[in-house]
């Protein structure tokens, strides 16, 4: 048995083929109780697939994932909402828990919206929703899959700023999926960027930057981007040489 003493996560050797093709190739990550990490790598290198393992919904072919958790929450790409159900029954439909509901609704700055249904919702505060259910479980570990993917800028900058005060404030545990660099440079305490498939742990980067440096557009992080850019980042977002 592993030692995760001072551990939420902990994936160990993780592999897996869909058929012949091996995606992922020996990943081996840790999450610290209340960090927050990234899985950076280009399109169809598994991120989502590690996610999806470590959430139960997936077998690998080999591989540990030791947890030292009690409630998990998942963010999807999709907001996967129940179309005929308003925002209230949405939440009430996971957890019967009116007083949560309301709280968790007030935290993503739903209140106001809470008798809507999906169709009159902008896809921003879909995603809220989306972000609302999974903290409505109050989890240890929060896995986010691309959870700003197809949003503007501007609903994605303001989103990414509330669920890092989040998870923040909350000491969440999270584990967010991206092929975005200033993304999981926002976000992450530290980042894990992945190669091509067969996908392994290419580097890891110590982000080290105070919150109020975490901006699209803040001087340090954009410094910070330029740090991890020159040092070969883009390498692994490269097609692999037996696919060109």
């Amino acid at each position: 048995m592993a030692d995760i003493s001072g551990s939420a996560l902990k994936v160990e050797n993780l592999r897996k083929s869909y058929g012949t093709l091996k995606v992922l190739d020996g990943i081996d990550v840790e999450v610290k109780k209340g960090e927050r990490v990234a899985l950076l790598g280009p399109s169809g290198c598994g991120k989502t697939t590690i996610l999806k393992i470590v959430a139960g919904l997936l077998r690998p072919d080999a591989g540990n994932v030791h947890m030292n958790v009690s409630r998990i929450g998942f963010v999807f790409q999709e907001d996967r909402l129940i179309p005929w159900k308003t925002v209230w029954e949405n939440l009430e439909f996971v957890l019967p828990y009116p007083q949560r509901i309301e709280r968790i609704l007030k935290l993503v700055h739903l209140w106001d919206y809470r008798d809507l249904y999906p169709v009159q919702l902008s896809g921003g505060m879909k995603q809220r929703v989306n972000l609302a259910r999974a903290l409505l479980v109050e989890p240890d570990l929060l896995l986010l899959d691309e959870p700003f993917k197809g949003l503007d800028l501007e609903i994605k900058a303001e989103l990414l700023d509330e669920i890092l005060q989040m998870c923040s404030s909350m000491k969440v545990t999270s584990v967010l999926v991206t092929h975005d660099l200033r993304e999981a440079l926002i976000f992450a305490d530290r980042i894990y960027i992945l190669s091509q498939p067969p996908t392994k742990v290419r580097s890891i980067v110590n982000v080290n930057l105070p919150l109020e440096h975490r901006d699209f557009c803040d001087l340090k992080l954009l410094d910070k981007e330029r740090e991890v850019l020159s040092q070969g980042f883009w390498v692994a977002f490269e097609p692999s040489s037996r696919s060109r």
